[in-house]
């Protein structure tokens, strides 16, 4: 299974009083999708990611926003309890069987916990699920300074390898990925003005120090 990309958010005072509010302000700042512009669903839990959900609400056809959202969560405000709001925003990806880009709908999963939910904030208060790692690093470490190790033993990362030699193809491929990484840290810097944020952290399943990855990224020629 590919690694997952995540923004935490720590915002001031994470008091059951104001956690909705800030959930709330996050959700306008999301850049959604041309395809799917309201929020597909709202799933309430407590205690941890594993109990049955107390709540569930499919958006679905209908144009739901944040205020809309935040009225259900509401009904369902405790210290313990967990909001998961899914919506989608639009990322390129390149379609491997036809070798071409496109900008098209992926899922984003937005959380709000309070402080006695499983894990409490450790991981932020707020935190976003922002897809598969490869869209903002790349496939097999060929962007960056670094470069892909070579002599791949997969014979699908090889060829792929081998078809980035190809200078134009390479350099559409780092164009895109640099497209939605900075359509990623926009999001966070619109973010930081919304809410009051104490601090934010971008991380990743598969890198050690994401932020510094895509640093790399955005500086290479």
């Amino acid at each position: 299974m590919p690694d997952r990309t995540y923004v935490s958010f720590w915002t001031h005072d994470r008091s059951e009083a104001t956690r909705l509010d800030r959930f709330e302000r996050l959700l306008d700042t999301v850049p959604r999708s041309k395809e799917h512009p309201g929020f597909a669903s709202l799933t309430i839990r407590a205690l941890s990611p594993s109990e049955a959900p107390l709540a569930e609400h499919d958006f679905r056809g209908v144009l739901a926003g944040a205020a809309e959202i935040l009225a259900l969560a509401r009904e369902f405000q405790a210290d313990d309890v967990q909001y998961e709001v899914e919506a989608f925003w639009d990322i390129w990806e390149r379609e491997p069987d036809e070798g071409r880009w496109k900008r098209q709908p992926e899922r984003l999963l937005l959380t709000c916990a309070g402080e006695a939910f499983e894990g409490g904030f450790e991981d932020g208060n707020l935190v976003a699920d922002v897809g598969f790692e490869h869209f903002y690093t790349g496939h097999a470490g060929i962007l960056g300074a670094h470069g892909a190790r070579s002599a791949p033993s997969d014979p699908v990362e090889a060829e792929f390898l081998a078809l980035m030699t190809h200078e134009p193809l390479l350099h559409e491929y780092y164009e895109r990925t640099r497209g939605n990484i900075q359509q990623l840290l926009g999001w966070v810097r619109t973010a930081e003005t919304a809410m009051p944020i104490e601090h934010y952290r971008l991380w990743s399943e598969g890198e050690e120090n994401f932020e510094a990855r895509l640093d790399e990224i955005l500086a290479a020629h």
